[in-house]
Order: C-alpha cells, then structure tokens, then sequence
C-alpha cells in the first residue's frame, strides 16, 4: 500500500467521522439529558404521536412515567419513546 493510498483511507475515514457518527452521538447525548430532566407538569410528544401532560415519573428503575393524554386517562410510557418536550415546567422554588 502506498503513503498516498493510506493518507485517502484516514481521509475519508475522518470525514466519515465527522459528518456521521459524531452528530448521531450528540444527538443521542442530548436526547439522553433531555430525558433524565423530565419532570411532572412537563408537556410531551412521543415517537407515535400521543400528546399528554406528565403525572407521575416513576424512579423505581422501570423506565417509565404516567402520561395523561385526556382527562382522567392516564397510561404509561417508556421514556425512550418521547421524542420531544413541548413545555417544561419550572422547578419548584425553595
């Protein structure tokens, strides 16, 4: 293998790196912190597009929180489902 041929490889392998795998890593970072700061009162959509209001976020080591989607209908979800937090709600002043 000749300098030149090596030299290539490390290119694209940088540019590979950069433009793939480094953003889809933030991206995962960000929805990770995104989750661990949920809080009840928090307004969320999740991966199959149920809209509700959060009730309860269950620290048993489940995963999961109680959504209300409609007045006196709660279920339960999987964090890793919610896509996104539409509006927070402000941490309790002590």
């Amino acid at each position: 293998m000749r300098p030149a041929d090596l030299i290539m490889l490390l290119l694209i392998f940088a540019i590979m790196y950069f433009l793939l795998i480094r953003p889809q890593q933030k991206k995962l970072k960000e929805h990770a912190a995104m989750l661990e700061g949920l809080r009840r009162g928090d307004q969320i959509i999740t991966q199959g597009g149920l809209v509700g209001k959060i009730v309860k976020v269950k620290e048993d080591g489940t995963n999961e929180v109680e959504v209300e989607i409609a007045k006196g209908v709660n279920v339960r979800v999987v964090k890793s489902t919610i896509a996104t937090v539409m509006n927070k709600t402000e941490p309790a002043k002590t």
